[in-house]
């Protein structure tokens, strides 16, 4: 009996071993990827000053998932707050005193939203930058004037706190920050032409990678909570069939309800609400055109 007492000490003793040694590395090992420095070539916009520009900046911060983190004020607001310890807080982006974007110049901010990394070049974690590396000049360029634009706040509202199973499936190299995902290579995009609606389409699904994965295949988001459900496959199949035209995918864009009116858990729906008719017909055109059919 006592010989079986020993062995189930010494096991509990070598499985507390192996968890806190898993622990230490998860939180060594994160906090070295966190900072390290990554080392880009940033190419500068011109920040636009013209109203039609302004507006067109406004509409994409409402329309591009902006708000979902950093609040229609850009203050930042909590967006996951889970019981397991995930907490993420977006930060306060406006000028204001207390804000990391209120030193920024125009570099730091391309730097920032196409590369996801901050005016020291460390990665920024829980930043969809691989939804806007692709956004044309003109287009980052009005985005960033409108921010900047934006009443100051006096407060920096961020704050991240990562569970440790978080920090080593990050460690690990399985959860990536946008920094990993990104060909810092590529150049911008090109404006699209006025008439051609499935490279209009194809341009706003960038915004949907950061979830929905590349292909847009769907599947489970790394890192998130346990409780959400995984991302949806936009390739036309069984969840894409529900929305046959331009108007059912635009309510349900709106309301976050699918045709049968169960409610869509996880979605940014205080952006996808503002988008417009013009700009949700084409995402939905381009989607059909998707190669590959759903499971």
């Amino acid at each position: 009996m006592k010989k079986i007492v020993k062995i189930g000490i010494g096991v509990a003793a070598g499985l507390a071993v192996l968890v806190g040694g898993a622990a230490l590395y998860a939180q060594l090992a994160s906090e070295r990827k966190l900072h390290r420095i990554v080392s880009i070539d940033v190419r500068p916009v011109s920040l636009p000053e013209d109203a039609v520009a302004l507006e067109r900046g406004r509409y994409l911060y409402a329309t591009r998932g902006c708000t979902d983190c950093h609040g229609r004020d850009g203050a930042g607001k909590v967006f996951i707050d889970d019981p397991n310890g995930l907490h993420v807080k977006g930060p306060n982006i406006t000028l204001g005193q207390g804000s990391p974007t209120a030193a920024y110049a125009p570099a730091d901010w391309v730097r920032a939203i196409r590369h996801g990394l901050n005016r020291n070049g460390q990665p920024l974690l829980i930043m969809p930058s691989e939804d806007y590396t692709r956004m044309t000049d003109a287009d980052l360029g009005a985005l960033i004037a409108y921010v900047r634009a934006l009443p100051p706040v006096t407060d920096d509202r961020r704050e991240i706190r990562l569970p440790l199973p978080v920090r080593f499936v990050y460690a690990a190299g399985i959860l990536k920050d946008a920094a990993e995902k990104i060909d810092h290579s590529l150049p911008p995009a090109q404006p699209v032409a006025g008439d051609d609606v499935i490279a209009q389409g194809a341009y706003v699904a960038n915004m949907c990678q950061g979830c929905h994965g590349e292909g847009l295949r769907g599947g489970k988001i790394p890192g998130t909570p346990p409780d959400w459900p995984a991302a949806a496959d936009l390739r036309p199949g069984p969840v894409m069939a529900r929305y046959t035209t331009p108007e059912s995918f635009a309510a349900m864009l709106r309301s976050g309800k699918r045709p049968d009116g169960s409610a869509i858990k996880v979605m940014p729906f205080d952006s996808l609400q503002e988008m417009s008719d013009a700009e949700i017909a084409a995402l939905l055109a381009y989607l059909k055109t998707l190669p590959g059919k759903a499971g």
